[in-house]
């Protein structure tokens, strides 16, 4: 088995905690990873970009070559557009329908939304509408993170543990939020 996945959107959407989940996740299914981390210009506010490797074999390289990620996961959706060229011809889009528009020229939304219809394989979310409506504000992106499950290979549960792990030592609410947002992720991917 082997997934390599992008993980894109912009500093403060939660990117590298999706990557640490999912990171988590694979070394308790005993896979190998590797991962490689872009930052933008700022910590909040510019892109983030985050190679993320997976696989049952030994990994040579952390980076994704042009045309070979099986996911790209985005926390927004013009960000998804931008890592598009890396993505293989049967690999999987996972966004936010929600524009951050961090940039005076931030294309037409409705142009956005055309072109990501235009691809096979694309789920796209109003994760921040279903994190309110399901009072877990702060974890929309582990809705996006559930969206993408079955994309990605790993189990549910292992998902489900790599969030306890990963979040435990902020307290069984901030868990309990998570695992609820995972399975609204979960649930909407259909």
């Amino acid at each position: 088995m082997k997934t390599d996945i992008i993980l894109c959107g912009v500093g403060g959407q939660g990117i590298l905690s999706i990557a640490t989940i999912i990171g988590e996740a694979a070394m308790k299914e005993d896979m190998y990873i590797k991962q490689a981390e872009v930052h933008g210009m700022s910590q909040r506010g510019g892109d983030v970009q985050s190679n993320l490797r997976i696989s049952s074999e030994p990994i040579n390289s952390d980076l994704i070559p042009l045309g070979c990620a099986d996911v790209i996961i985005s926390m927004e959706p013009m960000e998804a557009l931008r890592y598009l060229p890396f993505l293989n011809k049967e690999g999987w889009i996972i966004t936010s329908s929600t524009p951050f528009v961090n940039i005076p020229n931030y294309p037409e939304m409705e142009k956005v939304t055309e072109d990501l219809n235009a691809l096979n394989n694309v789920i796209m979310l109003d994760i921040e509408t279903l994190a309110k409506e399901n009072d877990v504000p702060r974890s929309a992106n582990v809705i996006l993170l559930g969206a993408a499950q079955k994309a990605l290979g790993i189990d549910y549960e292992k998902l489900e543990d790599a969030i306890r792990s990963v979040f435990g030592r902020k307290g069984e609410a901030v868990v309990d939020a998570n695992i609820k947002a995972l399975a609204i992720g979960k649930a909407a991917q259909k």
